[in-house]
């Protein structure tokens, strides 16, 4: 999930799930982001949304973002999944024996 590679975006995605359900306008997103560019914030938030890490919708004006929480959970939940995954797999390997009778 590349989308939130970048310490912006997982930045912006952070207050996204923050604010909840009520979401971002772009100005708050700003604000809480210590003055990004509006060009750079446009940039990061399309890749999130393009992502469906969130999703946006008009309100009057102003252009509201939130977290998309449905995809989060299934991120969270495939993280959680795949804790530990190399350790189960070893574990579940015979263990050879060396030349002196230990463990190779």
């Amino acid at each position: 999930m590349d989308a939130l590679g970048h310490e912006a975006r997982l930045a912006i995605f952070r207050a996204l799930v923050r604010a909840g359900d009520r979401g971002l306008t772009v100005g708050e997103i700003q604000q809480r982001l210590a003055g990004m560019p509006r060009s750079t914030l446009a940039h990061h938030l399309q890749k999130l949304v393009g992502a469906e890490l969130a999703v946006q919708r008009r309100a009057r004006a102003s252009v509201v973002t939130r977290a998309n929480f449905e995809a989060m959970r299934a991120v969270v939940a495939y993280l959680a999944d795949e804790c530990c995954a190399d350790e189960r797999v070893d574990a579940a390997k015979p263990r050879r024996r060396g030349l002196r009778g230990g463990v190779a």
